[in-house]
């Protein structure tokens, strides 16, 4: 976990010295503050020699350019101006932060010649270098390139010179929060299950109380208390108490009821008695990306002081094979009274998630609920690392969703639900069971079993297994962990929840 960089604005100036990076569009036209870095002209030149069209996220770059004391001029593509819009922003952005390498006091020209940059545009560069910027290296005590010691450098510099900094620099204030937020659920996601187990997560979630936050955790014996059989039929076979927290952000309305959010937090998911094959299951670290999007959310609502009330409840356990684990054919009574039967204990994040919308709908009266998990291998197999699945009981939910992942680049796609999947679930031993038939629709049987526990309030299940953690290396993130669903999720709220 780098330090972040530092981002400022400014308005447009040819710097004085440091790196300078200034953007073309497609056709590799620059504007007059482009042009007024590069006073010898070299950078036409470069372009030839590079072949360099200004296609987005193409770059090239001159060293200690003729006629400055800049270190280094580079190039961002920022594609044609017609198509620049949010993504378009945030990955010039990324490309700058990269472009930048070592270089510490670094000046971007936010102007594309034939388009309008506004402050907001402005701001969406300083995310996407923010996004870009991160790395985890925590646990790395050498430098991988020249052997000195982690911590030797400073973080970078970066000041954005734009028609309108005064307005850059209050959208960036939302919008660095939003980013804090994804780059919390990526720390999360990336710390090995041997430092963040249940407890440990349940008191990064406590810490959201500095920010104004609410946060109570539930422990083992309130959990019993309350009837939470399902989630604590999962956490059994493991040495590690299981924990759920629950986070109240209330700036909203005092009446207004809150909006929900519940996150699938298994810590370690070796797959219980139904264990998981050993190639890969390192990964399974990571299959608490829902519960670490969940905390990211309530970071970003309450740093950028959202108006709305907003509920996050994760449930933290760790599916473990202990003589004490549940069995297959084990049958376990939910806090919703119905009862479930065992069929394969590596199907336990549903058992853990039921619990938690009963809970939620019960106890809060939400006006929806949205809970994410890395629930099944079914959804990648469906539509791969590019879109997570989204299931709903509600269209007005589903569209909002949908509108809000085009807009912020984390994007959803619709599944089907429906009672011909339903039957796939039906078990003669009890009022159910956690896995469908075979190999067939998972991810929708998956979503089916939820929908049980939700009953007539509004619901989402994002199935975010393919999305969430060892998705694609992109132009805004390089880390094993996205933080996928964080600026999704504060998009929903901002356009439709607050006021």
């Amino acid at each position: 976990m780098t330090e972040r960089p530092t981002v400022a604005f400014a308005k447009l100036s040819p710097p004085k010295k440091g790196s300078v990076i200034v953007l073309a569009p497609e056709g590799g036209a620059l504007g007059e503050a482009a042009r007024a870095c590069d006073p010898a002209g070299i950078l036409p030149k470069a372009f030839a020699a590079a072949d360099f069209k200004g296609k987005l996220a193409d770059t090239v770059e001159a060293l200690a350019p003729q006629g400055t004391d800049y270190d280094r001029i580079a190039v961002v593509g920022a594609g044609k101006t017609a198509e620049l819009d949010e993504q378009a922003w945030l990955k010039i952005g990324g490309v700058a932060a990269a472009s930048a390498k070592k270089a510490k006091d670094v000046t971007v020209v936010a102007e594309v010649a034939g388009a309008e940059a506004t402050g907001r545009d402005a701001a969406l560069i300083g995310l996407g270098l923010l996004l870009r910027s991160y790395t985890f290296d925590k646990y790395k005590t050498r430098k991988d390139d020249d052997g000195g010691k982690k911590g030797d450098t400073k973080p970078a510099k970066f000041t954005i010179q734009c028609a309108d900094p005064a307005a850059a620099k209050k959208a960036f204030a939302g919008l660095s929060a939003v980013g804090e937020g994804a780059l919390l659920a990526r720390d999360l996601v990336n710390e090995p299950a041997n430092v963040l187990g249940p407890v440990e997560f349940a008191a990064k979630a406590k810490e959201l109380e500095s920010l104004g936050v609410e946060v109570t955790i539930l422990k083992e014996k309130e959990l019993r208390e309350i009837g939470m059989g399902a989630l604590l039929a999962v956490a059994q076979g493991s040495v590690r108490p299981p924990r759920v927290a629950v986070m109240q952000w209330k700036g909203g309305k005092a009446k207004q009821s809150p909006v929900a959010f519940i996150g699938k937090g298994v810590v370690f998911d070796t797959g219980g008695i139904s264990i998981k094959p050993s190639g890969g299951m390192e990964d399974m670290k990571g299959d608490m990306a829902g519960a670490a999007a969940v905390v990211g959310l309530m970071h970003a609502l309450a740093a950028r002081k959202a108006k709305t009330n907003a509920i996050g409840i994760i449930g933290l356990v760790e599916n473990m094979p202990d003589g004490n684990a549940q069995r297959p054919g084990d049958i376990v009574t939910s806090l919703s009274g119905q009862t479930i039967e065992v069929i394969n204990t590596d199907a336990e994040g549903r058992l853990v998630l039921g619990d938690l919308l009963w809970y939620c709908k019960e106890q809060h009266k939400p006006q929806f609920m949205v809970n994410l998990a890395t629930l099944t291998g079914a959804v990648l197999v469906a539509l791969g690392n590019s879109q997570a699945g989204m299931f709903c009981n509600d269209d007005t939910l589903a569209e909002r969703l949908a509108a809000a992942g085009n807009a912020t680049g984390e994007r959803l796609w619709r599944m089907p639900l429906g009672p011909e999947y339903d039957k796939l679930i039906d078990t003669k031993n009890a009022d159910m069971k956690n896995t469908g038939g075979g190999r067939h629709a998972g991810a929708i049987t998956a979503a089916q079993f939820l929908k049980r526990f939700v009953a007539e309030t509004p619901w989402a299940h994002l199935d975010i297994a393919g999305t969430a953690m060892a998705s694609p290396a992109s132009e805004i993130n390089q880390s094993w962990a996205s933080g996928y669903g964080v600026r999704l999720l504060d998009r929903l709220v901002a356009d439709h929840y607050e006021g």
